[in-house]
């Protein structure tokens, strides 16, 4: 357990880790590549490495240096596989690599922690199912563990119910090059969190994969083709600048986020504008987005699209004057914990009347006061209530390691913030 300081914190620059969710998506594809790909800034935390080596389970040879992450790649052909390839609690993880081991040679089962097996899969497995792949939950309860026979697939026509996750459609994305015809996909609920999607396709087409799409409801990508070798960067992950956004905000200090821009294709860059209107000051800079903080006013907003941020948002929303509104995020439930009721239950610890609705939170702003925090093994419950331990004495929070899951230096950039 660790207690926050509420000693006061300086204007400053800080610097976050590349994106969980551009790490977990480039690594697949340079796995899948013609060649060797060597990627800069690749997020190095338990989940991502979780990919990573179950990306070397399936023969895929990946070399780890200090500044950058070489994968040589395996042009789709993964090796059998005996063991079961151990996720722990990775959803990303899990999600994509049901789809990839489907054109692998051999069986393969996808296993993890206790939670991920009460998290859902089903939908991506009859997905799989309709373009003949053998594949089913072991437990027979639309969850992990999954086994999955892989081998080379025709491909075709493919519906999707993409109401829980966006997930399980950049896992068809991403494999749908390595099969004949390619896949015709039709988004039949959802999707939600749309920025995942345009990430997915976005490193797709970097890589020289060709994807033809009407919106968000269908995607077209055509067979026999293979993604190319070459050099990427990893960009900041904006979901990890949103705690330092969020600590400027409640503490009226200016905090840089440095390598960020309005134009990523994370969702996640939008939380500043959220703060704005709760009265917050945003600055574009050419190399960073800044937050000043101002008097807080509650907003209503609609998160389907910024989910990971919620739990951030929901803090802030604390100190805000008025009651926020937080809509359209009911699959927060199935995270790697119930997002929403253990938020919810934290904020009440502190005081704060927060209500789970049937699909976001209400949060009365007041005076939060210290206490006790439960992470529930949740790296993001633990990184956005530590901000509130800036203005707030008594902050403990339980676990304070569960951050490796995403931000293995969460600890030392935020105690970099003190005077």
């Amino acid at each position: 357990m660790i207690e926050i300081k509420t000693q006061k914190i300086k204007d400053s620059e800080v610097n976050v880790p590349g994106s969980k969710s551009y790490t977990h998506r480039i690594l697949i594809a340079s796995a899948l590549s013609d060649g060797v790909c060597t990627i800069v800034n690749c997020l190095k935390s338990e989940d991502t490495l979780l990919t990573l080596n179950a990306l070397r389970q399936l023969g895929v040879r990946i070399d780890e240096y200090e500044e950058k992450v070489v994968v040589h790649g395996a042009k789709g052909l993964f090796s059998p596989c005996k063991d079961p390839i151990y996720l722990a609690n990775s959803g990303t993880s899990m999600r994509l690599l049901t789809g990839i081991v489907a054109i692998g040679n051999g069986t393969y089962t996808l296993t993890g922690t206790k939670r991920m097996h009460e998290r859902p899969i089903q939908d991506l497995l009859d997905a799989l199912n309709q373009i003949g792949v053998e594949t089913h939950c072991i437990n027979d309860n639309g969850c992990p563990p999954v086994k999955i026979k892989g081998g080379k697939l025709n491909g075709g026509n493919v519906e999707i119910n993409c109401s829980i996750s966006s997930q399980y459609l950049s896992s068809l994305l991403l494999m749908a090059p390595y099969t004949n015809k390619g896949l015709e996909i039709t988004v039949t609920k959802g999707p939600v969190s749309k920025p995942y999607i345009d990430m997915t396709v976005d490193i797709m087409k970097r890589l020289g994969v060709k994807v033809a799409r009407d919106g968000y409801s269908n995607f077209n990508v055509h067979g026999n083709q293979i993604y190319k070798a070459g050099n990427y960067y990893v960009e900041p992950d904006c979901s990890q600048a949103g705690y330092f956004w969020a600590a400027a905000a409640i503490t009226g200090s200016k905090i840089k986020v440095k390598g960020i821009t309005k134009k990523s294709s994370q969702g996640d860059v939008r939380f500043a504008d959220v703060l704005k209107e709760m009265g917050c000051k945003v600055f574009y800079e050419d190399d960073g987005i800044a937050v000043s903080g101002h008097k807080l006013s509650a907003i209503e907003v609609d998160m389907a699209d910024m989910p990971d941020i919620v739990p951030t948002l929901a803090v802030v929303a604390a100190f805000a004057r008025g009651t926020t509104i937080i809509k359209n995020v009911a699959h927060l439930r199935e995270k790697e914990c119930d997002r929403l009721g253990s938020v919810a239950k934290e904020l009440s610890k502190m005081g704060i009347e927060a209500i789970v609705t049937d699909n976001g939170l209400t949060i009365n702003g007041g005076k939060p006061v210290g206490a006790e925090i439960d992470t529930y093994n949740d790296h993001r419950i633990a990184m956005s209530f530590a901000v509130a331990g800036l203005v707030v004495p008594g902050i403990k929070i339980k676990d304070e390691k569960c951050v490796e899951k995403s931000f293995p230096e969460f600890w030392n950039v935020f105690e970099g913030l003190y005077e």
